[in-house]
């Protein structure tokens, strides 16, 4: 399983602390279009989408990602 964050708010420096501050290990994007929220259908954050493999969304969340079901989505 691969984890990609895409920060698009705040400033990519303010992205770069958030990352460091909350020791985060997976790989951070930056999107200052905002495409990727669009794209989603993203309004607020937090937000998360679960994609397979081939790039097709399984399910999207907007607020507290619910950990138990993403994982019972991403190991089925």
């Amino acid at each position: 399983m691969t984890v990609i964050g895409i920060g698009t708010q705040d400033g990519f420096d303010e992205a770069k602390k958030f990352r460091a501050r909350h020791n985060i290990t997976f790989s951070l994007l930056w999107d200052e279009s905002f495409d990727t929220w669009n794209a989603f259908g993203v309004t607020s954050q937090p937000a998360s989408v679960l994609m397979a493999a081939n790039g097709v969304t399984i399910k999207g969340w907007q607020g507290v990602i619910p950990e138990a079901e993403v994982v019972r989505l991403a190991t089925t």
